[in-house]
């Protein structure tokens, strides 16, 4: 036992290296049920890519995300090319009704939130996924309901 309380957090870091996101080879997506994209799978990733260490590669990351978060919270838009832009706004305050409650209302008060835009090449990609997408399910709609194929 004590073999295993020693050795298990080495274990586990060793096995968690080998973790890498799955790639399609064309950049889209075949599942619809996919798993998320985590900051972790980001920083194996990119590991693997360049050959730096995954803590370095994780560091770099961090601190991205933190400079775009203070930007955000100073009010300051943060503009990735291609990617897109996140701008800080308020919201306007609006009326609030408790449907438990038919007769009461209350004001929802403004609150700072952030806008994101997606840029040109996302745009562009995430449309041909929404394409593929749908004509996955309209082949999976005539297959289920047994329509001839009009191909």
């Amino acid at each position: 036992m004590a073999f295993w309380s020693k050795s298990l957090p080495s274990l586990k870091i060793a096995f968690l290296c080998f973790i890498e996101p799955p790639q399609e080879q064309y950049g889209t997506i075949s599942k619809i049920d996919m798993a998320k994209l985590t900051k972790r799978d980001i920083v194996v990733a990119i590991s693997n890519q360049t050959g730096m260490v995954q803590h370095q590669v994780f560091d770099v990351v961090q601190r991205t995300l933190d400079k775009i978060t203070d930007s955000l919270a100073s009010n300051i838009p943060v503009e990735l090319r291609n990617f897109g832009v996140f701008q800080p706004r308020l919201t306007k305050p609006r009326v609030g009704r408790n449907p438990n409650q038919p007769g009461s209302s209350f004001v929802i008060p403004p609150r700072a939130t952030v806008k994101f835009k997606a840029g040109k090449i996302m745009r562009q990609r995430v449309e041909k996924l929404s394409r593929e997408l749908k004509e996955a399910a309209e082949r999976k709609t005539k297959t289920e309901t047994g329509a001839p194929n009009a191909e």
